[in-house]
């Protein structure tokens, strides 16, 4: 009997082993390197130091040596800045303000992760907004809104794994919320363009810079391991701590700060420097609040409005509300008037109008510009506008490009011709990737996410064959 009852309690853990499920083929669930890992954007390889040829070829009607050409204060030529950093590395970050805006589920009660929503495993009060959130590039193309999270690589919680079990409804234990993001769902979140920010290290003397100093470079050396050479040169304040700002003077690879006391207010269209170092203000507001804050500051010229900078820590309905409201109103379904970039975009983007340079030369009707983007440590966003004065869309016949431009976009902005360039060196490769994913699952949302990636491609045989493959 013993023998017999030994046997029955294995096959009984047995059982419970081979039904609780992980990830789906426990691929995206390991974080001991040993087995597959989830796709990530390849940043270690990413280009540096940019140098890349537009030639445009005109109907020979205007004088060519009387065109200028300028980078804008903000990208896509909008009107103001809005920037959002959710602290202390939350769940919600992934499961709500992520999920808002590409277009994926929410919940008003419960949290997921990046393998329940490929496993169409969702908690049961799931619901949609029914769009994605952005705004245009000034050429009829989505770019959707982005914001920067903070990581606590130090932390275990981050290593936390998820639970998968698809239509099991006795419970949703595993749709609690965890400690904080975990790792695969931050790379999920990079992949769709969210910025990243360092915030606490895991030490018992947060007043100790020295001991801060040391923490920021164990920080890095996990990001860049768990993140396939993605660092990180953003600091989100912790606590109103300002040894951290201290620390981080004297640490080379963190390049932009904010925190809400103490810091300096950032008026986008009066920046003549890098903003290296400079600690920028940011306030935690209410949905509500910022509101009102937006509607006060474009009553201004935009060159005297202030960036709209949000600090935030768990997000929820009423923040996916206001993520909706900010679409409908002033980004893509709206007035189009505002860029929502990460943190560390709009400082890329600022640090080459500043350090970059457009060569212009004439061959007969054709204007040849050289652009050169020099790049500072851990860049990952080598992508600008540029408006040429004196040319009207009428008077070109083509644009063509050097391979270093991946993305390419044009069209009309007040009597000018505006020309967005993206030079991300895998820029393809990606949107092939999420090609394939709806190749796999055919759901509006991967449809979506494919056509909205090919879609930042410049056009070319490549892009023709990916969209003959989505439609």
């Amino acid at each position: 009997m013993k023998r017999k009852a030994k046997i029955l309690v294995i096959f009984s853990l047995f059982l419970l082993f081979v039904s609780c499920v992980k990830f789906p083929n426990n691929k995206n669930n390991n974080n001991n390197g040993e087995d597959e890992i989830a796709y990530i954007y390849p940043f270690k390889s990413e280009g540096q130091n940019i140098v890349a040829e537009l030639s445009i070829q005109t109907d020979g009607k205007v004088d060519l040596n009387d065109i200028n050409v300028e980078i804008p204060y903000l990208k896509y030529n909008k009107s103001w800045l809005f920037l959002l950093t959710q602290d202390d590395c939350k769940h919600a970050a992934y499961s709500c303000t992520w999920a808002a805006i590409n277009g994926k589920p929410l919940s008003r009660q419960y949290f997921y992760d990046v393998a329940h929503l490929k496993a169409g495993d969702l908690p049961i009060d799931y619901y949609y907004l029914g769009k994605t959130l952005g705004s245009s590039d000034g050429a009829g193309n989505e770019v959707r809104f982005s914001f920067t999270t903070t990581l606590a690589p130090e932390f275990d919680w981050m290593d936390a794994k998820t639970d998968v079990d698809v239509g099991y409804k006795d419970d949703y234990f595993r749709f609690y919320m965890k400690s904080g993001l975990i790792w695969d769902n931050v790379i999920e979140m990079l992949n769709y363009g969210t910025g990243i920010a360092f915030h606490d290290v895991n030490t018992d003397a947060p007043n100790n810079l020295d001991t801060i100093l040391k923490h920021y470079n164990v920080s890095q050396q996990i990001i860049l391991n768990r993140l396939s050479g993605r660092g990180c040169k953003t600091l989100a304040e912790p606590n109103g701590n300002k040894n951290y700002v201290i620390a981080a003077q004297s640490y080379s690879p963190i390049q932009t700060m904010t925190a809400q006391a103490g810091a300096v207010n950032l008026y986008p269209f009066q920046v003549n420097d890098d903003l290296q170092k400079q600690l920028l203000s940011r306030i935690f507001y209410t949905p509500e609040q910022i509101k009102a804050a937006i509607e006060e500051q474009l009553l201004l010229r935009k060159e005297d409005r202030a960036a709209i900078h949000v600090g935030v820590h768990g997000t929820d309905y009423s923040w996916a509300k206001f993520l909706l409201w900010l679409n409908d109103t002033y980004g893509k379904d709206g007035d189009d008037s505002v860029w929502f970039p990460s943190m560390e975009e709009y400082f890329e983007y600022n640090y080459y109008r500043i350090h970059g340079s457009v060569k212009k030369s004439v061959n007969n009707n054709t204007i040849i510009l050289t652009i050169s983007l020099p790049s500072g440590q851990y860049f990952y966003y080598p992508s600008i506008t540029l408006n040429l004065g004196n040319l009207k869309i009428d008077n070109i016949v083509s644009i063509s490009s050097s391979d270093q431009v991946t993305g390419l976009s044009y069209g009309n902005y007040e009597g000018k011709t505006m020309i967005n360039i993206d030079c991300r060196k895998f820029l393809s490769e990606h949107a092939a990737h999420f090609v394939e994913q709806y190749e796999k699952n055919k759901t509006n949302s991967n449809f979506e996410d494919a056509l909205y990636f090919v879609n930042m491609l410049k056009a070319s045989d490549k892009k023709a064959d990916l969209l003959k493959r989505i439609y």
